[in-house]
């Protein structure tokens, strides 16, 4: 991304949020359908609406995507007048990242709203521009100041997209609606080998009608097959609202790349003709750092784990469970030969951790600790359900969880998806085989539009570090495990500026509470 360099303010313009026609089971184009109504101007336009993501207290990335080759520049303001505007040169976007591309703003005021509009100019004459699109960003406190978010995972599986007529992804509204600071996704934003029927019957009688698309029509192997997941899911209008509002911050988690992948992986699978999965992720790591607003560095190659930090009280963990994986087995290993996170990323993380002076540690995972999820005869997860003592990956975690308390690590929370149900476990050693570690709380959300899974226990829980179920819902029976019936999920955090109280809401997808924690800042006793 480009250093930016800041021009002279601009006069008013008009701007487009963007919209896609109604309608159900339609089949369109992997674009915006408004694209080519506009394109005959001769003006570049914006294709799938705009994002921001990697906020800091002083920077944050803009993301868009046009419909032919241009430069793109972003107007930023403090104020939704844009009366006193900077514009910041961007790249140019071409064929090399699907026409995708994004912009690092840096100088800004920390804790505030910037307004900002995406602006794309023929990269030959920059005063021939299409229309703007507009979005604003959070910038993170330095202070303790009140901040608010949601996380989230699963979108569009298991043949569930976009139905117009239901709404779309609607749970993006109700998460649209509490203003956040940011939404942290815990992976599984696509379902790369997944296909998106055009219909779906519901046990009530009705039918759930998606857009589809050619991308949605089959597995994903190439490169521009696994682009083609990421737009569709932005044709939805209300996850295009939703983005040019939120800022995001993401993971990733299998379905990025296909289920229950590790690396190494050959696949024996005859939707696929591309059986190595190191192939395939690589192609779906480029793909993932294209259509989101992550914050890339040359000399990371494309390294997903990082730390965002909120001012004093939040530090984020988004950690990669994927991407140094040891291959799934019974998980009875005795010595531990990778886990999830590799030595590499479990170092960071130690060393992130001890430094950290922020009230509340979030640890972004993509995988719950203690729930039992199968891979045929092997674990897919962490637990492998014995209850004993640390085994397989379960040994990393140990590893973690006694340096933690043995640098009096606090206020470690954990965050993740996965699962297709929402749940809160509080982790307690007195309950516990593995005893070295303080008390702390996990809490699992999802999925935003996919199956769901049947209470009342979806998953096995695995008693190896004391787990608690102290809530949890998914569908009452499986005759309605689908977003047609409503049972979908998020998690919203909010943090007191004054007491530094955390309070975890586990959200339905109309934004109803389900269940809530308050979390003391002292400690995390239950």
């Amino acid at each position: 991304m480009p250093e930016p360099t800041f021009l002279g303010p601009l006069g008013r313009r008009s701007f487009l949020l963007g919209g896609a026609a109604a309608g159900s089971a339609l089949f369109l184009p992997d674009r915006s359908v408004a694209a080519p109504l506009l394109a005959r101007s001769g003006r570049p336009m914006l294709t799938d609406g705009v994002q921001s993501g990697d906020v800091s207290a002083s920077a944050a990335v803009v993301w868009a995507r046009a419909d032919r080759v241009a430069r793109m520049y972003v107007e930023i303001s403090p104020t939704e007048t844009f009366r006193n505007v900077r514009r910041v040169r961007g790249p140019v976007l071409d064929a090399r990242t699907d026409l995708t591309g994004k912009t690092l703003l840096r100088g800004l005021p920390a804790g505030q709203d910037v307004h900002y509009r995406v602006v794309l100019a023929d990269p030959d004459d920059d005063t021939v521009t299409g229309e703007p699109q507009i979005g604003r960003f959070r910038t993170s406190p330095t202070g303790a100041s009140d901040i608010r978010f949601v996380w989230s995972a699963d979108l569009g599986g298991q043949g569930w997209g976009i139905d117009r007529s239901r709404g779309g992804y609607r749970i993006f509204e109700s998460m649209r609606r509490l203003s956040p600071d940011f939404f942290l996704c815990s992976g599984d934003l696509i379902y790369a080998d997944g296909v998106i029927p055009s219909e779906k019957p519901l046990s009530d009688g009705t039918v759930w009608r998606n857009v589809v698309t050619p991308a949605k029509s089959k597995v994903a192997e190439t490169l521009d097959e696994y682009r083609g997941n990421y737009r569709y899911n932005l044709l939805d209008d209300s996850l295009r609202r939703f983005n040019a509002e939120v800022a995001q911050i993401n993971s990733w988690d299998d379905h990025e790349v296909i289920n229950n992948w590790y690396p190494g992986e050959i696949l024996d699978d005859p939707r696929y003709t591309e059986k190595r999965v190191d192939v395939l992720a690589a192609r779906a790591r480029q793909a993932f750092h294209e259509y989101l607003p992550t914050r890339t560095r040359g000399d990371d190659d494309g390294r997903i784990y990082r730390v965002q930090r909120y001012g004093e009280l939040l530090d984020v963990f988004v950690l990669d469970m994927r991407s140094y994986k040891d291959p799934n087995t019974p998980g009875r290993e005795t010595v531990s030969d990778g886990g999830v996170f590799g030595r590499r990323q479990l170092a960071w993380l130690k060393e992130q951790l001890k430094a950290s002076r922020a009230t509340w540690k979030v640890l972004a995972a993509d995988m719950p600790l203690s729930l039992v999820v199968p891979d045929g005869t092997a674990v897919e997860a962490l637990a492998q359900g014995d209850h004993g003592s640390p085994l397989g990956r379960e040994l990393e975690i140990a590893e973690l969880l006694a340096y933690a308390k043995r640098n009096r690590i606090r206020g470690m929370v954990w965050l993740t998806g996965d699962v297709h149900y929402t749940a809160a476990h509080h982790y307690q050693p007195s309950r516990a085989a593995f005893t070295d570690f303080d008390p702390f709380w996990e809490f699992v959300s999802g999925p935003l539009n996919a199956a769901v899974g049947v209470e009342p226990e979806p998953n096995p829980v695995d008693n190896t570090f004391g787990p608690e179920v102290v809530f949890s819902k998914g569908a009452p029976s499986p005759e309605v495990n689908n977003p047609g019936f409503g049972y979908q999920y998020f998690g919203e955090v909010s943090i007191d500026g004054e007491s530094r109280v955390m309070t975890v809401r586990l959200r339905d997808i109309n934004g109803v509470v389900a269940h809530s924690v308050e979390l003391p800042p002292e400690g995390l006793a239950f």
